[in-house]
């Protein structure tokens, strides 16, 4: 074989490479399990209570997303991303997602969603980890807001750069709910210790002040689900995600 030239396989090998970069995404390796004693959740989407927040509105609480390799990632204050450091406490409900229900395009022509330049303009991914960074990057310069801008917002952006189960519609509301529906529970003291103290609040308000406390507890639940009701579908832009 004259010097400097490949052989042909190699040359075709190459070339399909080439040619089916576009259709065919990185490879999905296999993730480890899921570790709750040392703080591993390979691609989930975990939560914890809030302090004070979740004594009086326990479906609130504080979330994160984790890498491949299972290190979580939380917007917690302004133009700061935790890693590997949950804020408020131990997790206490995951739900895993599934790779193989995300878009890596390699190009503009590699969009296994419907959403293509919409999902380019955005900000697409090569990988869930690439997609997990830039979201980062991006809340690195994001001031911290329990009522616009929190760590439902992070995890919306994450999604919403992957393009996870095809859609690019990810907000506050759409990633409590997929937690409330879909979510498992690391243990019972999990459980305990997210409603333990709502209701010894219900209780104690019961108790010294009588039904008053009570319809004024529940109107301040049902006053923050229309905040972010209203804040989602129907003010533009109000809330960030």
């Amino acid at each position: 074989m004259p010097r400097g030239r490949l052989p042909i396989m190699d040359l075709k090998t190459g070339y399909d490479v080439e040619r089916e970069g576009s259709r065919i995404q990185h490879d999905l390796w296999p993730l480890d399990e899921i570790d709750p004693k040392n703080v591993k959740f390979p691609c989930c989407l975990v939560w914890t209570p809030l302090p004070v927040v979740s004594w009086l509105a326990p479906f609130i609480g504080h979330v994160g997303i984790c890498r491949e390799a299972g290190a979580v990632l939380d917007f917690s204050g302004s133009y700061f991303v935790n890693v590997e450091d949950f804020a408020f406490g131990a997790i206490a409900r995951y739900v895993q997602l599934n790779r193989e229900k995300c878009c890596f395009p390699p190009n503009l022509a590699g969009h296994t969603c419907k959403h293509g330049y919409r999902h380019t303009e955005y900000g697409t991914a090569l990988t869930w980890d690439d997609a997990l960074q830039s979201s980062m990057r991006y809340f690195e310069h994001k001031s911290y807001n329990l009522f616009t801008c929190n760590s439902y917002s992070f995890v919306a952006n994450c999604l919403n750069r992957l393009c996870y189960d095809g859609s690019m519609n990810w907000n506050m509301i759409a990633v409590a709910a997929l937690l409330m529906l879909k979510g498992q529970w690391v243990d019972t003291m999990s459980i305990v210790r997210s409603f333990l103290p709502f209701t010894v609040v219900l209780c104690l308000g019961f108790v010294l002040v009588g039904w008053p406390f009570v319809v004024g507890l529940f109107s301040f639940s049902l006053l923050l689900i229309m905040w972010f009701l209203l804040g989602t579908y129907c003010v533009k832009n109000l809330l960030e995600s």
